[in-house]
């Protein structure tokens, strides 16, 4: 609103000031909707006399030509609002969308999809309700809710123990968080099993290494202590496939660094 509006609609200034009109917002195609739940607050932040009536519940499917949500009240305020609104509703309802389509994908299995921190600048907390409304899980939120030694942590901390360093930072998570390490190969998945940890990412890994992956950590006997998470490479194409080879969990950044935004627009009535 602030960088939209600043000082001022100058166009809508044409108009009179007291018609009032119904503005529909209305699916251009299919999706699945997200982003109707902050309606009612942007509109109120322009003008308190607009009224706000969702028709389709955050995460519900909806096809083209369907009315989403309905704004009633003064014209000025209703097009001031328009493309803020739109732009909320468009990218939220893109990411629900996209992350539908994975899960939809591997229907039957027994792995979930989860996001990543990929996130629009500022907007983590939306997008990652949008995962919600879409049907997956969400990741960590931040640096602070968990433990993810990466590749580069281990790169840059070289052989010096990280088993030991990870005992440490048990009694630190905050409720419901967990410590995960990165592994890029069979060799320090062995290692990583040996480890106190909760979640063991398995990173770029094809189906098939997928599968001993699991082998392996069935074998030791952590199936249900430990999560195997796939991650890096998956596609609409091959996560079926990824998810049919025994993980727990893939992580997908696509979810939010590529959803495009789903076509939905205004049609204005004057009343």
């Amino acid at each position: 609103m602030a960088e939209d509006l600043a000082g001022g609609d100058i166009t809508s200034a044409i108009l009179p000031a007291d018609i009032t009109c119904r503005g529909r917002f209305v699916a251009r195609e299919g999706l699945v909707f997200c982003g109707g739940a902050f309606l009612s607050q942007i509109a109120a932040d322009y003008d308190k006399a607009i009224q706000t009536e969702v028709s389709v519940a955050e995460g519900e499917s909806a096809e083209a030509g369907a009315v989403l949500a309905e704004w009633s009240g003064p014209t000025r305020a209703i097009l001031s609002a328009e493309r803020v609104a739109l732009n909320f509703l468009q990218r939220l309802s893109g990411v629900a969308t996209a992350t539908r389509e994975y899960v939809d994908a591997v229907a039957g299995a027994s792995a979930s999809i989860y996001d990543t921190r990929k996130t629009t600048p500022g907007w983590r907390l939306l997008e990652k309700y949008a995962v919600r409304a879409g049907g997956a899980r969400n990741h960590r939120m931040g640096l602070y809710d968990a433990v993810m030694v990466k590749d580069n942590h281990l790169a840059a901390m070289g052989d010096k123990g990280l088993a030991g360093k990870l005992k440490g930072l048990r009694d630190s998570l905050p409720p419901g968080g967990f410590i995960e390490v990165e592994v890029d190969t069979l060799e320090q998945l062995a290692d990583a099993l040996k480890m106190d940890i909760d979640v063991v990412l398995l990173d770029n890994m094809p189906p098939e290494q997928l599968v001993q992956a699991v082998a392996m950590r069935d074998e030791a006997g952590l199936k249900g202590r430990i999560d195997l998470e796939a991650s890096g490479g998956v596609t609409l194409e091959n996560v079926h496939a990824v998810a049919q080879t025994g993980v727990e969990r893939i992580a997908i950044g696509a979810l939010t660094h590529s959803a495009r935004a789903v076509d939905i627009a205004m049609d204005i009535e004057t009343t």
